[in-house]
């Protein structure tokens, strides 16, 4: 699903029981295979401006159960994409889901590094209001100065998120 309009919004309380609600959904159909499911990205840090598009990492052990969490997912309306890319986090897409807040959803291991930087970086932002106040800003800027353009949203705020990273102990 990738972005075709740059939209940031100021935090919205909303956005947590729509991770809610999500999670629900998930927990029923495969709630048995994971270990957790965590609500990551910026709009699970209360006070962040963010895309609205909750992001969601479903936590398993290992791979063994994996074919049986791809096939469950499919049951829902999830379709696996792979890994697009980044080692232990596998991406699923999803159709007919009008009932739900757009979502990214992923599944990785419990020793994913992707994971590990998600949790990281979530709680760092959490505990850091000054933290929150400046990569919203960036993003409201990113945004209006690239309102078409993904890729360029996402360069003009990697400088801030590769400090942010560096302040939190991630590389």
């Amino acid at each position: 699903m990738r972005t075709r309009k740059v939209v940031v919004l100021p935090y919205d309380v909303a956005w947590q029981s729509a991770f809610e609600k999500i999670m629900g959904e998930i927990k029923e159909s495969i709630g048995d295979l994971i270990i957790g499911i965590e609500h990551v990205g910026s709009t699970s840090v209360e006070g962040m401006s963010a895309k609205p598009c909750i992001d969601i990492d479903v936590i398993i052990k290992d791979y063994t159960a994996f074919a049986t969490v791809v096939e469950r997912l499919r049951g829902i309306g999830y379709i696996h994409e792979g890994d697009l890319g980044i080692k232990d986090r596998e991406a699923f897409k999803y159709t007919d889901k009008p009932h739900l807040m757009m979502h990214h959803l992923y599944v990785c291991p419990q020793y994913s590094e992707e994971l590990h930087r998600h949790i990281t970086f979530r709680d760092f932002l959490r505990s850091n209001p000054e933290a929150v106040r400046k990569y919203s800003l960036i993003k409201e800027e990113a945004a209006e100065l690239f309102p078409n353009d993904i890729d360029g949203y996402i360069e003009y705020k990697s400088p801030c998120i590769k400090e942010l990273y560096k302040e939190c102990g991630l590389k």
